[in-house]
C-alpha cells in the first residue's frame, strides 16, 4: 500500500500515544497532508480538547512531545502546527525505496477490500433499436469503469449487460417494420443500429402524432412480443439482435467489455415475475386498484405526495418496473435461476468471454452471474423507479445496500460541437432525444475525434506510417471519450466539447497520454534498463519527492474510488500525477548531467511513474501510447 504505510505507522504510534497518557476510544484521523502541513497530518488534537480541557493547540504540542518519544522507521519528526494538527514529516530515504520498489509489483495499486466477495455491476442496457448515442457512452464508461476498479479491489466481478428487447421502442421499430414496409437492408452501407434509430424509429414514432390508431397497433404488438412463440416475437429477435451486434461494436471499440447479456424478452417468458409478483402480494406490497385512473392495474403505492406506480396494466402486460423487479430479484440470487447459458457468437476483444442467458436447455452451460450485492448504472431520471427497486430488494433480502442504483447526470454538446456534428442549436447547449432524432451517436463522435488525432500526429510524426499514426489516434480518440464521461462528479451535466477535450494542456486525456509519451522517450533515450537498486537519498528535490509521493497515493486513490463508487477519483489522480511529472521534468535534468548515480535514481522514478500511470489509466480503460 506503499503511502498507506507511513499513515498506519503513524495510526499505530498515535495509539501507544494514547494509551501512555491513559486515553482511549478516540476515532482520529491521520491523512496525507495539505500543502504547508508536513506529509501526514491528524485531526486528533480536536477531538482531545474537551476532554482533556485544553486547546488543540496546547493537545498537539503534547501529543508531538510524546510522539517523538517512540521508534517510527517511515517518520523523521513530529510538530505540532499553530492550527491544532499535528503534523509528521516523512523520512523520505526510506519511503522513497519503499514506494518506488513496491511500483514495480504487478500488485502495486491492490487494495484487499472485497476479499473476493461477487458483486454485480450492469450498465449499458440500451434499448436495442438505435444506435449507441453520446449520452449512453457515459453509462457504458461508468459501468466499465466500476467494474475495473472493483477488481482491482479485490472484488469478483460479474459485468451484466441488460437487453431491453420487448419494451415500446422495439415496439416502434417492429410497426415501422411491418406497417410502413421498411426495407430490412440499410441503404448505402449504413450501420443497421443506425438505419433503425435515425430512419425506421424516428419517423415512426413522427407518424404516431399523424394517426392516433397506431398506437393500437403498438400496444397489440407489445403484448405479442410478451408470447415467445408469436411470430412478432419471432421477427423482433431477428431485428435486436442485429442491432445489438452493432451496438457491441461501438461498445468494444471503446475497450467495454462484458460477462454476460440478459435479455427481458427471456425474464419475462423465465417465469420469475409469476414468481415475484405472488411474493409482492403476499408481502403486501403490491395493491389491486379496483377505481380511479388506474382502474384495473396493480400498483405500488407512493411514497407522500407522489403518484402510485403501475406495475400490471389493466390489459395483462407488465410495465418497465414490473419487468425490472424479477431481474433485480435474480441479479441477487434471491431467485432460483431459470437460465441456461451460452457463448454468444461473436468474440470479445481479446477474446474474452461473453455469455448470454437462453431459456433452451440443449448445449448450454450452467453459470452463476449473480452476486451479493448489486450496483445498477442507470442515469437519474430513473431515480425514483430505482428507489422503488432499491427498497424492494432491501425488503427481500434484508440487507440495507444490496442493491444500490448507481446515477447521474446527462450529456449536452457545447454549440461548436452540435454544429461540427450538423445538429441545429440554440444557446450553449444542445440537449438530446433519441425519439426526435436529436443526437449525435458515439461512432460519429468518435470517428471525429479519431480524424483529428491522425491530422495532429501527421503533423507532428512525419517519419510515422499510417497505420502506427491510426493506433496512436485510436488511443487518444477513446482515451478522450472515455475521460470525458468520467472526469466530473455524477450529479453534474456534462457540456462534451470536441476541441477542449482533445487539448494537450489542462484536464484532458491527452495532456495525461502526452505526459506518459514523454516519459517513455527519455527512458528509451537513455538507452538503459531502469533498476530499483539506486541511491533513494539522492531524490531530494522538492518536485521529486512529491512525484514519489503521489507515486505512492496509487493505492489510497483505488480505494476511496471503490468505497466511493466514483471514477472521477482515479481520473483525477491520473491527472494530479501527470502534474507532478511535469513539475519534476520542468525542475530537473536527468540525462546527460554527468553523475550516472543521479541519473540512475531519475531514470528509476521516471519509470516507477511510467508504469503507475500505464496502470492508473488501465483502470479507466485507457491506453498510454509511447509516442504522441
Amino acid at each position: 500500500m506503499t503511502f498507506q504505510s507511513i499513515l498506519d505507522e503513524i495510526r499505530n504510534n498515535l495509539n501507544k500515544v494514547l494509551s501512555e497518557l491513559s486515553i482511549s476510544d478516540i476515532s482520529f484521523s491521520v491523512e496525507p497532508a495539505k500543502p504547508g502541513f508536513g506529509d501526514v497530518s491528524s485531526n486528533i488534537s480536536y477531538l482531545l480538547a474537551k476532554q482533556l480541557k485544553k486547546s488543540p493547540q496546547q493537545i498537539a504540542q503534547i501529543i508531538s512531545e510524546n510522539y517523538n518519544k517512540n521508534i517510527h522507521t517511515l517518520v523523521l519528526k513530529s510538530e505540532p502546527h499553530p492550527s491544532g494538527y499535528v503534523n509528521f514529516f516523512a523520512n523520505w530515504n526510506q519511503l522513497s525505496q519503499l514506494i518506488l520498489s513496491e511500483s514495480n509489483l504487478d500488485t502495486f495499486g491492490f487494495v484487499e477490500l472485497g476479499k473476493q466477495s461477487t458483486i454485480v455491476v450492469e450498465h449499458t442496457s440500451v434499448n436495442p433499436n438505435k444506435a449507441l448515442h453520446i449520452g449512453h457512452v457515459r453509462n457504458i464508461i461508468i459501468g466499465d469503469c466500476i467494474s475495473r476498479i472493483l477488481k482491482k479491489a479485490d472484488y469478483k466481478v460479474n459485468v451484466l449487460n441488460y437487453i431491453d428487447d420487448s419494451g415500446l421502442q422495439v415496439a416502434d421499430i417492429l410497426v415501422g417494420f411491418t406497417h410502413f414496409n421498411f426495407d430490412q437492408e440499410p441503404p448505402n452501407g449504413k450501420k443497421f443500429d443506425h438505419y433503425c434509430g435515425d430512419d425506421v424509429y424516428v419517423k415512426t414514432t413522427q407518424k404516431y402524432e399523424e394517426d392516433p390508431s397506431l398506437e393500437d397497433i403498438r400496444k397489440n404488438i407489445l403484448k405479442e412480443l410478451e408470447d415467445g412463440s408469436s411470430e412478432t416475437a419471432k421477427f423482433a429477435d431477428v431485428i435486436t439482435r442485429k442491432v445489438l451486434a452493432n451496438q457491441l461494436e461501438t461498445c468494444w471499440n471503446l475497450s467495454v467489455t462484458y460477462d454476460c447479456l440478459n435479455f427481458e424478452s427471456q425474464i419475462i417468458r423465465s417465469g420469475l415475475w409469476s414468481e415475484i409478483f405472488e411474493k409482492l402480494k403476499e408481502m403486501k406490497l403490491v395493491e389491486f386498484e379496483n377505481d380511479g385512473k388506474n382502474t384495473g392495474c396493480w400498483v405500488i403505492r407512493g411514497d407522500g405526495k407522489e403518484e402510485d406506480k403501475v406495475i400490471v396494466r389493466s390489459n395483462g402486460t407488465a410495465t418497465y418496473i414490473a419487468k425490472d423487479i424479477p431481474y433485480a430479484a435474480w441479479k441477487l440470487g434471491l431467485l432460483d435461476d431459470p437460465f441456461h447459458y451460452e457463448k454468444y457468437p461473436i468474440s470479445q476483444p481479446n477474446d474474452q468471454k461473453l455469455w448470454q442467458t437462453t431459456l433452451n436447455d440443449s448445449d448450454s452451460s450452467e453459470n452463476d452471474f449473480t452476486g451479493q450485492k448489486v450496483i445498477t448504472v442507470i442515469d437519474s431520471r430513473q431515480a425514483r423507479l430505482q428507489k422503488i427497486i432499491t427498497d424492494l430488494m432491501a425488503k427481500f433480502k434484508s440487507v440495507e445496500d444490496a442493491y444500490v442504483h448507481l446515477g447521474y447526470e446527462s450529456v449536452t454538446l457545447s454549440s461548436d460541437t452540435a454544429k461540427t456534428l450538423g445538429l441545429e442549436t440554440e444557446g450553449k447547449q444542445t440537449q438530446m432525444s433519441g425519439r426526435k432524432g436529436l443526437y449525435v451517436s458515439a461512432d460519429s463522435v468518435y470517428d471525429l475525434l479519431k480524424e483529428k488525432t491522425i491530422q495532429e500526429t501527421s503533423k507532428r510524426h512525419p517519419e510515422m506510417n499510417s497505420e502506427e499514426i491510426g493506433d496512436i489516434a485510436h488511443n487518444v480518440a477513446v482515451g478522450t471519450l472515455r475521460y470525458e464521461m468520467i472526469k466530473y462528479d455524477l450529479d453534474k451535466i456534462i457540456t462534451f466539447d470536441l476541441t477542449k477535450s482533445l487539448s494537450l494542456e489542462g484536464d484532458t486525456a491527452p495532456y495525461i497520454q502526452y505526459t506518459h509519451a514523454r516519459a517513455s522517450r527519455i527512458l528509451e533515450k537513455s538507452g538503459r534498463t531502469p533498476s530499483i537498486d539506486v541511491n533513494y537519498s539522492m531524490l531530494s528535490e522538492k518536485s521529486e519527492l512529491d512525484l514519489v509521493k503521489t507515486i505512492g497515493l496509487f493505492g489510497i486513490a483505488v480505494k476511496d474510488s471503490a468505497n466511493n463508487l466514483s471514477p472521477k477519483v482515479i481520473a483525477r489522480y491520473c491527472y494530479d500525477l501527470a502534474v507532478s511529472f511535469n513539475s519534476f521534468y520542468e525542475h530537473n535534468k536527468v540525462l546527460g548531467i554527468g553523475d550516472e548515480n543521479l541519473e540512475n535514481s531519475r531514470l528509476c522514478l521516471v519509470n516507477s511513474f511510467k508504469m503507475t500511470i500505464e496502470r492508473a489509466l488501465d483502470l479507466i480503460g485507457i491506453t498510454a501510447p509511447e509516442k504522441m
